[in-house]
């Protein structure tokens, strides 16, 4: 059990770090962009590893498509920017930098995202936690900057990551059972395309909308019963 909740618990730590190390001091923004930079070829390298374990890449491959098209008629990409755009009005109509202002818009950021569904997922599923390792590097950085803006706030969010993350790990534990072994290397193989549309966004090279693409996990899962 504490296996499964050890990739988040380390997220939570490493924005609590970030956190505390903005309070205290500022980082020039040309280190921050060559930093997310690195952690960006990071997680390419890491979707490149998770999608080489189809055993039939036409079942990731249709997955994107059908899950594509799915999470397009859903809208799901506009659904988590309406939400942001909710915080950052928020945000507008307050003077100052509350503890509570620091909190939501951090804990929006952290939690709303493929990779934080992807990371506990495969914590629950696999007990690997490759992405959420990943993922505490880029949200502890971003957590430094957000502290330096919103202040001491945003090392509160770590709860909200840790409790999110990890229920969604232990839920995925529970039903491991009932996964084939092909469908859980079919759902990391398209897991790991989404992973490198992630990377592809950290470095700035295209917008991928991988909030759209996310119904492929569940359509890979269907997909791997019937072949």
């Amino acid at each position: 059990m504490r296996l499964v909740l050890w990739g988040s618990l380390i997220n939570a730590l490493a924005i609590l770090a970030g956190a505390l190390l903005g309070v205290s001091f500022k980082m020039r923004e040309e280190i921050r962009v060559t930093v997310m930079q690195g952690l960006g070829l990071a997680v390419l390298v890491i979707g490149i590893k998770m999608g080489l374990a189809s055993e039939n890449i036409l079942i990731p491959i249709a997955s994107m498509v059908v899950g594509g098209m799915l999470g397009e008629c859903i809208h799901i990409e506009h659904r988590l920017a309406m939400v942001g755009n909710w915080l950052e009005r928020i945000h507008k109509a307050k003077d100052g930098k509350g503890l509570t202002q620091g909190f939501l818009t951090a804990s929006l950021v952290y939690c709303v995202g493929a990779m934080a569904v992807l990371g506990a997922l495969d914590s629950g599923l696999q007990g690997s936690h490759d992405i959420l390792y990943a993922k505490s590097m880029l949200d502890g950085v971003s957590a430094i900057f957000f502290a330096s803006s919103f202040g001491i706030g945003v090392a509160f969010s770590a709860v909200a990551v840790f409790l999110y993350q990890g229920i969604i790990a232990l839920l995925a534990n529970s039903l491991a059972p009932l996964f084939h072994p092909s469908a859980i290397s079919e759902m990391t193989s398209t897991g790991g395309m989404l992973i490198i549309g992630i990377g592809i966004n950290v470095l700035g090279l295209a917008k991928v909308s991988v909030g759209n693409l996310l119904p492929a996990l569940v359509i890979a899962v269907v997909l791997s019963i019937f072949f």
